[in-house]
């Protein structure tokens, strides 16, 4: 069976091999539980008075790594990732858009520095941080095969680098630790890094990793970080950065691997029963089967109040797509009908309009436990990424840019573009922004894609009205809110973003 996220009797045997110590303790188990907030980071992945007695054998680090992995399914740095890709951007829309909720703040520019999903993602990111830091800083003490204590160090710092990238992107400057903390107080000492600082730490990490992570794996470790994985998140980090050079050498490079294709057909990406294909490079893995590892997504995105019409235990009606999103795909697309619907048929026969996402779908063993995998890298996001950083270097009407964009379009059904109908750089640009919008709809790419091309305050103020915004969005708006309880218990260090309060 492949990596299938984190088998449950590994989380069970750490448990068991604790002394919970006080309620900072951050445990290692399926979908993290949500701490305290006293205390600065929440940065102790296990009690210091037990750290010594569980990191002893080559299982502990196995089960620690494990539980690294573990890490990536929590709301704030997976299941919810949509509020801020997504509800953020002009492609989708919370339930009830309007009414004074949480996900309202993000789609309207309001956002509360108490929000709960801006504590969450601070929270979990940096929870996830303190469980790769533990393994990092007591993984060389440990006595067991060297190439596997190789390997399991880069699969950390991977984690690491993608927690990270999630953190700078949301927040800008935050606080870079990179090594275990025993002592809640001395998290006191850390203040927000600037966001340069953090990137070169991503960009240090990959890159250590890349030189040790195979190609592939075989039998039960499919599913972990590959060399092809840590390649196509350094080329993102450097596309995000503007270093197109960089960026173009690192994603040729995941291309020329040889390992990675589109597949045929557009809907067999996202099948449940075939995940780990050749065009996921990395996925967070979800199980489903009641124990604690399925994805909430395809019930949280089924119309509300639609029973067992759409999927059995019926929908929550989150991140409805948007009528701007929905006209935006070009004719005979394959990819809307498969990602979206707008309306459906109830128990009584009754065709119920409502718009809603269907390219997560499974039967769930039941309500938000489903198999689904959340792409975090798909070989098309490599492909188009590349043509844009090779659009950057330089427009060339025969290209091989227009190549590399071709062939997502190809496989949608749709002819492919040509210099007649891209005659320049910034017309390029455009029709790059326009695939990527409905290629990855609903992957949480879309808010974030604004920020990195500059195009968030035109696009999103050329809709002020059709979505109701309360302000006109502007360069504060680009990074979100620190949450207030950071600001709270540790003033002298940490301080608000620009344009919040």
């Amino acid at each position: 069976m492949a990596f299938k996220k984190v088998d449950i009797t590994l989380i069970f045997k750490i448990l068991n091999n604790m002394k919970i110590k006080n309620i900072y303790t951050i445990l290692l188990a399926g979908t993290l539980l949500s701490a305290c907030q006293d205390k600065f980071l929440d940065l102790q992945p296990i009690s210091s008075a037990t750290t010594g007695n569980f990191y002893k054998n080559a299982d502990d680090i196995k089960n620690a790594v494990t539980g690294a992995y573990a890490s990536l399914q929590a709301g704030g740095i997976s299941t919810n990732n949509y509020v801020f890709g997504e509800v953020r951007s002009d492609n989708t829309v919370p339930v009830a858009s309007g009414s004074v909720t949480d996900q309202d703040e993000f789609d309207r520019f309001y956002i509360r520095t108490t929000n709960p999903f801006i504590n969450d993602r601070w929270n979990n990111g940096y929870r996830s941080i303190s469980r790769c830091n533990a393994i990092l800083d007591r993984i060389g003490g440990i006595t067991m095969d060297e190439n596997l204590k190789n390997r399991y160090t880069a699969e950390v710092k991977f984690i690491r680098a993608l927690v990270y990238f999630e953190l700078v992107r949301t927040y800008g400057d935050i606080p870079l630790v990179l090594k275990e903390i025993t002592d809640p107080d001395a998290g006191y000492e850390y203040g927000r890094n600037p966001k340069a600082e953090v990137y070169a730490q991503i960009e240090k990490d990959l890159t250590e990793a890349e030189a040790v992570l195979p190609v592939t794996y075989t039998g039960t470790d499919i599913g972990r970080a590959t060399k092809g994985a840590t390649k196509a998140l350094l080329g993102k980090v450097y596309l995000t950065q503007r270093n197109f050079q960089g960026a173009a050498n690192k994603l040729k490079e995941v291309i020329d691997l040889g390992v990675y294709g589109l597949l045929p057909e557009y809907a067999d990406v996202f099948d449940s029963n075939n995940e780990n294909h050749r065009e996921n490079i990395f996925d967070i893995q979800f199980r489903s089967g009641g124990v604690g590892e399925g994805s909430p997504w395809p019930n949280a995105f089924a119309p509300e109040n639609s029973g067992n019409a759409v999927i059995p235990f019926g929908g929550g009606g989150n991140n409805q797509p948007t009528l701007d999103l929905i006209n935006s795909y070009e004719p005979n697309d394959k990819r809307k009908n498969f990602s979206l619907a707008t309306s459906y048929v109830n128990a009584s026969g009754a065709t119920i309009p409502y718009n809603f996402i269907r390219k997560y779908r499974d039967v769930p063993a039941t309500s938000g436990d489903n198999d689904n995998n959340i792409p975090i890298i798909r070989y098309a996001d490599v492909i188009l990424m590349y043509a844009e950083a090779l659009n950057e270097l330089g427009y060339q009407p025969t290209g091989n840019a227009f190549t590399y964009l071709n062939q997502v379009r190809t496989r949608a059904g749709l002819k492919g573009l040509t210099s007649v109908e891209v005659p320049n750089q910034e017309a390029f640009r455009l029709a790059m922004e326009q695939e990527r919008r409905v290629e990855f709809a609903f992957e949480s790419h879309r808010w974030f894609d604004l920020v990195r091309t500059g195009r968030a305050i035109p696009v999103m103020n050329s809709k002020k009205d059709q979505f109701r915004l309360v302000k006109t969005v502007s360069e504060t708006d680009l990074v979100f809110p620190i949450p207030q309880s950071q600001i709270d218990i540790n003033r002298d260090k940490i301080q608000q973003n620009p344009g919040y309060n």
